[in-house]
């Protein structure tokens, strides 16, 4: 399910995509950045195979067929240290199908830091999962070069740039790390940390979106 787009005077469209709607909500009600945009936000629902369907459906069509695309919402952390409510920054994306290089991420990151002072923002592969991971498999997963692991974003970018040449980034809030699992005491402040951080993202994205160039077909 996707918002109606907003509009702004001659630029190119935005796609921002997210699987759940509790994502979608703090998309919704966050802060806009002010200027109007030419922005969709399009809840995929959970999965790989969720996204692929729905982002390949929303860039199949006018107005969006020449959309730059961001994959949101929370993740996994995986390295030690990382806490609820901190910002990874994709420079690309892997799952079992290859590697999906995502584009200004230095530029991403210099406008998170401006949006969201303080925050910590990690930088590296985001591994995309079929299957919620824990265990075990998360220590797998970092020894591989991973930094965090979601559903949806490798799918969302690959599908992406099958349907055309267009800017594309993936940028997540982690809501669980490894000394901060969703099955211990913390989970609901850990939820609320990273719901608050990710209702403040789309400045950052908007300011990612209007300094890249947009191919168009």
């Amino acid at each position: 399910m996707a918002d109606a787009p907003a509009r702004g005077a001659g630029t190119a469209p935005l796609l921002i995509a997210c699987a759940l709607g509790i994502e979608r909500l703090a998309l919704r009600t966050g802060d806009r950045g002010g200027a109007p945009d030419t922005m969709t936000v399009l809840r995929t629902g959970m999965g790989p195979d969720n996204a692929e369907r729905a982002v390949g459906g929303a860039l199949g069509k006018e107005p969006l067929r020449d959309a730059a695309v961001v994959a949101t919402g929370f993740c996994a952390g995986l390295a030690p240290g990382m806490h609820p409510g901190d910002l990874v920054v994709a420079d690309q994306t892997r799952d079992v199908h290859g590697a999906t290089p995502c584009t200004g991420t230095e530029l991403l990151v210099k406008e998170l830091g401006r949006v969201l002072p303080g925050r910590a923002v990690h930088i590296g592969p985001l591994i995309g999962s079929d299957h919620v991971v824990r265990g075990p498999e998360r220590g797998e997963l970092l020894a591989a070069g991973g930094i965090a692991v979601d559903m949806e974003s490798a799918a969302t970018l690959r599908c992406a740039l099958r349907a055309g040449r267009r800017p594309v980034a993936a940028v997540r809030v982690v809501v669980d790390a490894p000394q901060h699992e969703l099955v211990r005491i913390g989970t609901v402040r850990g939820g609320i940390s990273a719901f608050r951080v990710l209702r403040s993202v789309l400045p950052a994205f908007q300011e990612w979106h209007r300094s890249l160039p947009l191919p168009r077909r």
